[in-house]
């Protein structure tokens, strides 16, 4: 079983940008200072918490160092993909329908 959160998995780290990573670290680390002082103060429940915070903390910060040095890289807008992917098959269907107008058109004439 891997440590960690849930929501800090490679794979959501991968589809979130620099900003948005910046920010989960930026939280982590606040947890994790808070989480420290509850554990000095003796008020910890679960000592287990910190050590997964620490590994979030170099999960995020492993995959910025990746995307710095360019062995992984940003996240691709999906939306656009997919639409540009919808417009090759709309448009060759409209060169379908071109094509055969202009088939008929020929043999009209003749």
């Amino acid at each position: 079983m891997a440590i960690g959160s849930n929501d800090l998995k490679i794979a959501n780290l991968d589809a979130m940008d620099n900003e948005q990573l910046a920010a989960q670290i930026k939280k982590s680390k606040e947890e994790l200072f808070n989480l420290r002082f509850q554990s000095a103060t003796d008020q910890l429940d679960n000592h287990g918490r910190l050590k997964a915070v620490r590994k979030d903390i170099a999960r995020i910060e492993t995959v910025l160092r990746e995307r710095e040095l360019g062995i992984r890289s940003l996240p691709e807008v999906v939306a656009p993909a997919a639409a540009k992917k919808s417009d090759k098959k709309s448009d060759k269907k409209a060169d379908k329908k071109d094509d055969k107008k202009e088939a008929k058109s020929k043999k009209e004439d003749k």
